[in-house]
């Protein structure tokens, strides 16, 4: 590349994740219907020795070194190059920030396998192809889905949530795929039928940090929400609403509430 190339790393919200069972080396089997916003992260990627620099407002605590994803995308792929990345999504959060972020790394370096990007974890190959999708398996399996614009609010208390500590405290790890996904005919027929579905960490991420059901509690009680979901391991939670200006004022109403929370009304897509 001769240039810095610009890649969005959008943030993931799972719109419905069911847990299907764990495999004997640990790994748990999903089934989860996927979102991505319309921002996230920027990631710069240039010509020249491999170095990360992290700026923006949540880049506080951002590893700059080997450890980082995105520097690991580096390496699974042999290659060197500049790395910028301007934070904008919160770490540990449910969202797929660190995934999309490598992600946007190989996608800007090009030709990946999804071995590799498997290696750098389940989120990534989804966060590859950055729109409406089914993830199944250990998420190796992605299918693109028909999805209507989605007006939503993300909202994160600002709690931090690892993965790991949320399987952990799961009590059950066997559960219902999804059934067959439908073709929408808008936000309130996608709302209802998200509606029907679940997402199988909820309960346990809940157990964690009670602030999440707070959250909940708080986005269900905006006006015109369709429906409110914790996205992912937590801690971050979303709202359906019929329209961006609904979005914007239940966005307001929030942040009025909670002037130390992560709040941020987008479009999924």
């Amino acid at each position: 590349m001769t240039s810095e190339i610009r890649q969005l790393a959008p943030a993931k919200v799972n719109l419905t994740l069911h847990v299907t069972g764990q495999r004997e080396d640990g790994y748990h089997l999903l089934d989860s219907l996927v979102a991505f916003a319309d921002f996230g992260d920027d990631v710069y990627v240039s010509d020249g020795p491999t170095h990360l620099s992290v700026e923006g407002d949540l880049a506080a605590g951002v590893p700059t070194g080997p450890t980082n994803l995105m520097w690991r995308a580096l390496d699974v792929m042999g290659a060197e190059a500049s790395l910028r990345l301007v934070k904008r999504l919160p770490a540990e959060a449910g969202i797929g920030g660190g995934s999309s972020d490598a992600a946007a790394v190989l996608r800007a370096i090009g030709g990946s396998t999804v071995e590799q990007q498997m290696s750098l974890g389940a989120d990534v190959p989804v966060c590859m192809l950055a729109t409406a999708a089914r993830m199944r398996g250990v998420g190796e399996g992605v299918e693109k889905v028909a999805l209507p614009p989605l007006p939503a609010l993300l909202v994160n208390p600002r709690v931090s949530m690892p993965t790991p500590a949320v399987f952990s405290a799961m009590t059950k790890r066997t559960n219902a795929e999804m059934p067959m996904i439908p073709m929408f005919e808008g936000v309130a027929d996608a709302a209802d039928w998200l509606a029907t579905m679940r997402n199988d960490m909820q309960d346990a991420a809940i157990s964690i940090q009670p602030v999440i059901e707070r959250a909940l509690s708080d986005l269900q009680s905006t006006r015109q929400c369709l429906l409110a979901r914790m996205s992912g391991s937590g801690a971050t939670c979303f709202a359906i609403y019929p329209t961006m200006k609904a979005a914007h004022f239940a966005a307001y109403e929030l942040g009025a509430m909670h002037t130390d929370w992560w709040i941020r009304p987008c479009t999924l897509s």
